[in-house]
């Protein structure tokens, strides 16, 4: 073993190279690359999920975990961090992790970070799923709003003309900059609006999903993933429900007063579809029921442990205006948040009157505390081509953009600190 001391000065982005091994034998190179390191200091920590990943393996689904690589000044990239494998799951939830901006970027806000999605083997073959590249100052926009990215694989890119992503990948409400760690448990509420007229938005067609359920899958696939027991109340309101045909404003979608959840989303659209079967659409529309029930639940949890998201698809039709602006401006108080997805062609102003972004809800001289609502027409989110996955991605994009920061007004508004993470 030959023994040998190299003296050498590291200078700014300077890369040495030397040889050292038995003479007249070629032994091999070592390189060294050095860049001199920022003085930033931030700890950003994060949590993302997918959705929809390719399947890889042939007994079961997907074993999938993500790479982050950091992109040098030379062009090449160096892996700075890996999640967990996330067994056969192809909607992963991966834990939340802390990281130096320092090793994800050098303190370069605009770097490219680049992060590969594989299917875990147990012999280090990995397969690769795909890719999506981002930046530091992009994943910081994720404290203020959903960020979701397609996993994209160049090679079946290639090959198949119709080809669209390998799933999608979001990352939200748990990105937190500058060493701040934790993270507030999100429990949903979802209501369906059944309202009279037209019926054709409800049409359960063998080629494709009503509007309804579009905005219900896209919106909800997304949100689901925040959700702890992924156990969610769903509601119908306007119409006539079995036995007696009395109109209700209020009633469980799977028929169970007692146990009003459907297991996931698409337990939720299962009890939809069963519903339009068994009862008779009928007016009028009202929504403070519903926001109150939900509001009933969310103020025996005011200690920030628990955030309900409660979200109403309609086409428009509102029959109590007045009684749903009391009921969301005594709302607004409480941790909740109302999502509003508006379906079908009817003018929306109503809805849009709702959401205060320009003017703030009142109610008898009383204003909303904070801004609890957003709503978004389902029909500027329709791709004509037929792309109905990008369309979904888009809508659920926006649609829940406002959630992380009127989350954080409330637990705000009450020095409410967020819990340290932990594995769930």
């Amino acid at each position: 073993v030959r023994k040998f001391v190299l003296d050498y000065y590291f200078e700014e982005k300077q890369n040495l190279r030397f040889d050292v091994g038995v003479p007249g034998k070629k032994c091999g190179t070592i390189v060294l690359f050095a860049e001199e390191l920022s003085n930033c200091r931030d700890i950003i920590t994060m949590q993302l999920c997918a959705n929809k990943l390719d399947k890889k393996d042939f007994f079961g689904k997907s074993d999938p975990f993500l790479v982050f690589y950091r992109s040098n000044e030379d062009g090449t990239f160096t892996i700075c961090h890996k999640t967990e494998v996330v067994k056969n799951n192809l909607n992963p939830v991966w834990q939340p992790f802390s990281i130096p901006v320092r090793a994800l970027c050098n303190g370069d806000y605009d770097r490219t970070v680049k992060i590969d999605v594989f299917d875990w083997d147990r012999d280090g073959s990995h397969d690769f799923i795909g890719e999506f590249a981002t930046s530091y100052r992009e994943l910081s926009r994720a404290q203020n709003q959903f960020t979701v990215y397609e996993v994209s694989n160049p090679r079946k890119k290639c090959k198949k003309k119709k080809y669209v992503n390998s799933g999608t990948v979001t990352l939200g409400l748990n990105c937190w900059g500058n060493g701040v760690v934790g993270f507030w448990r999100l429990t949903k509420c979802l209501f369906t609006g059944i309202p009279s007229q037209p019926t054709s938005l409800h049409y359960m067609s063998p080629y494709q999903l009503s509007s309804y359920a579009m905005a219900l899958k896209a919106v909800g696939e997304i949100i689901q993933d925040y959700d702890s027991d992924k156990l969610f109340p769903a509601y119908g309101f306007g119409a006539k429900v079995p036995p007696d045909g009395k109109v209700s404003h209020q009633f469980p979608l799977n028929h169970n007063p007692d146990n009003p959840s459907c297991e996931g989303i698409e337990g939720v659209l299962e009890s939809y579809f069963h519903s339009l079967r068994t009862v008779q659409l009928y007016g009028p529309t009202n929504f403070a029921p519903v926001i109150n029930q939900v509001a009933r639940l969310a103020a025996q949890e005011t200690d920030g442990s628990q955030y309900y998201v409660l979200l109403i698809i309609t086409d428009g039709v509102i029959s109590d205006m007045l009684q749903t602006k009391e009921a969301i401006v005594s709302a607004s108080s409480l941790p909740m948040s109302i999502i509003i997805v508006g379906v079908g062609p009817a003018d929306f102003l109503a809805m849009e009157e709702l959401d205060g972004d320009e003017v703030r809800v009142s109610s008898r001289g009383r204003y909303a505390e904070r801004d609890i609502v957003q709503f978004v027409p389902f029909r500027d989110y329709v791709d004509h081509s037929g792309n109905h996955v990008l369309s979904m991605a888009r809508l659920a994009k926006d649609v829940l953009a406002e959630i992380p920061e009127q989350l954080l007004s409330y637990m705000k508004t009450r020095d409410i600190k967020p819990l340290s993470a932990s594995p769930q």
